[in-house]
């Protein structure tokens, strides 16, 4: 009887509902209830995205990581993580340094498996990550991204697996990230993997926005498959991946032997995701993308960036629907510009050489075929708008394109003096880190342990700039106020307090006096760098504020953190305006 495993994809549930994913405080709630339910022998933990997500609200990932990977290495179940091989964990190339540093601190911090992808399939750029992962202790999955065209056939992915393997690949990932793969064509593949190499680790994971998941796990199962990616509720379906009560049965009955689900344990975890989705991550996640639809079957759009698809439209839509109302033409409905731009992505895809749609080229793919919807709902032709990462991917300075270019984009192009490349595309981008450490220094920045905030700098240098300095805490609680609000006025209902949303236990510290403030947030070290987070003690400054009178300093009462700022370097205030918030912290010395 052919035993098949369970991972549960947490971090890609959330990624492919909407734009944010859980705080640390929320994982290490929930990973001791996906620890009892019994069936996970491996649970994906970050990687992709959610790193850089975790910036842009203003915590710390590289805390966030290992707080979530723990209690899963104490029990044996293993934790993975997505890896874009040449853009590492961020939408753009990263430097060879850069990305063997990222193997050596996702190992110190618990992750136990790497899924190493190209979006283009480009084994160039996933056999340099199997060889660090290594170095590093690690498990290179070396992932392929599977879609539906002419040129991505059967013999396609074998060839492909052959040349991964040869490179030293102990596991692979069938990444079937719109869930279009054809059921068939995803068992043939496996089935040549497993006869060829029986002892090489196969996992399939598929989302269910077109409808063709359930019979292709299942199809991938009877062809030697080992394990399966599966959600949960309340985030499973739609634009996610089947729930693990539908996956287990369908497969028991099949004769294979699974394992059992400790159904208590999973109600409970159901309804604590659920909470975190009414706390307030909610807000980000679009309706529809808990609904399948078989347009996908067409343009091939993965369910892993719909969030940010429907975000994207919003924008769109107002500035097309006002060039209607300037001509006095009729509206258009959301779901209208919808059906559109998936046409037009179904159009443009073969044109642009059939780039598998994964990030970060379905992103690429898509803004060109909104920008040329829009356009061309204005009077004016194609390929008006196309920025200068798609264009990369176009002269193939990203990898090579799975298929040709079409003779048009190849003459706009030679039109715009633009060179093809047909090198490494990892030799376009060389060594960074020497910069970054410097920098480092010259701030007075810890690199951390592990040399995690290093790596965290160079990675997500933007996103850590904004960390550092407050500005994304600010920006996302400004962002989540406008969501919210934007909710409760379409329900006609009063506005809630946001912090105490995001923060029930906040207290407010006010200033007692009206001046500037000359330094936020200022510590012993009088540093003007926002520590969320930090512990304060009772004679630890908070800020010091400019009157007309002096400087008025506000210190911390007992022992709190700081969770949320009010205000910044320079500002005015008034008396008793908010400065920031608090929460109380029950340490020995004020119990």
């Amino acid at each position: 009887m052919k035993e098949i495993k369970f991972s549960l994809v947490y971090r890609d549930m959330w990624q492919s509902s909407g734009k944010y994913v859980p705080k640390r405080e929320m994982l290490e709630k929930i990973a001791p209830l996906i620890i009892e339910m019994g069936c996970f022998s491996r649970v994906e933990t970050n990687g992709g995205a959610s790193e850089q997500v975790n910036l842009l609200f203003g915590e710390n990932p590289n805390e966030s990581v290992r707080a979530f990977t723990k209690p899963f290495n104490e029990v044996g179940i293993k934790t993975h993580m997505l890896d874009r091989g040449l853009n590492g964990l961020r939408m753009n190339p990263v430097p060879a340094d850069v990305r063997r540093l990222m193997y050596k601190v996702k190992k110190a911090q618990g992750v136990d498996i790497t899924r190493i992808f190209c979006g283009l399939n480009d084994v160039r750029n996933i056999i340099p990550s199997i060889k660090w992962a290594k170095e590093a202790g690690m498990i290179p999955q070396a992932t392929m991204c599977i879609t539906s065209s002419e040129v991505h056939t059967a013999e396609y992915y074998i060839n492909m697996s052959e040349e991964l393997i040869a490179a030293g690949a102990e596991e692979i990932c069938l990444k079937d990230m719109a869930g279009i793969g054809r059921p068939v064509l995803l068992g043939n593949i496996v089935r040549s993997i497993k006869t060829n190499h029986p002892d090489i680790i196969v996992q399939y994971h598929g989302h269910s926005g077109p409808g063709f998941s359930m019979a292709s796990m299942l199809e991938v199962a009877k062809a030697g498959a080992d394990i399966l990616d599966v959600a949960m509720e309340p985030l499973a379906w739609g634009m996610v991946h089947p729930d693990v009560i539908s996956v287990q049965a369908m497969l028991k009955d099949a004769g294979f032997k699974v394992p059992e689900i400790n159904m208590n344990a999973y109600m409970k975890a159901r309804k604590m995701t659920q909470s975190f989705i009414d706390d307030y991550l909610g807000y980000f996640i679009d309706d529809r993308n808990k609904l399948m639809t078989s347009l996908l079957v067409g343009c091939g759009l993965p369910g892993g960036m719909m969030g940010s698809l429907m975000a994207d439209l919003k924008g769109v839509h107002a500035a097309i629907n006002s060039f209607h109302r300037s001509k006095a033409q009729p509206e258009i409905s959301e779901d209208e510009l919808l059906v559109q731009l998936f046409e037009e992505v179904k159009y443009i895809w073969p044109k642009l050489g059939f780039p598998p749609l994964v990030t970060p080229f379905s992103q690429y793919v898509k803004n060109i075929a909104l920008m040329n919807v829009m356009n061309m709902t204005m009077g004016k032709g194609r390929w008006q708008a196309i920025d200068r990462n798609s264009w990369d991917m176009i002269l193939g300075k990203a990898g090579k394109l799975p298929g040709a270019l079409d003779a048009e984009i190849i003459e706009l192009a030679t039109k715009n003096n633009y060179e093809f490349f047909e090198g490494n595309p990892q030799d376009n981008y060389p060594d960074e880190l020497p910069k970054f450490i410097e920098e480092m220094k010259k701030n007075g920045w810890s690199r951390g342990k592990d040399d995690e905030e290093l790596f965290e700098f160079a990675m997500h240098e933007k996103q850590y700039r904004d960390f550092k300095s407050g500005e994304a805490k600010r920006r996302f609680e400004q962002e989540l106020e406008t969501a919210i609000r934007e909710k409760y006025s379409k329900l006609n209902l009063p506005m809630p307090e946001i912090r105490k949303i995001m923060y029930p236990e906040a207290e407010p510290i006010t200033a007692a006096a009206s001046g500037k403030i000359l330094w936020e947030l200022d510590f012993l070290d009088r540093s003007i760098e926002p520590a969320y987070g930090k512990l304060l003690n009772e004679n630890d400054m908070l800020c010091a504020i400019q009157t007309r009178y002096g400087v008025e300093a506000i210190k911390g009462i007992g022992n709190a953190r700081i969770i949320s700022v009010s205000k910044k370097q320079g500002d005015i205030v008034n008396k008793g305006d908010t400065i920031c918030y608090i929460e109380r912290v029950n340490t020995p010395s004020n119990n």
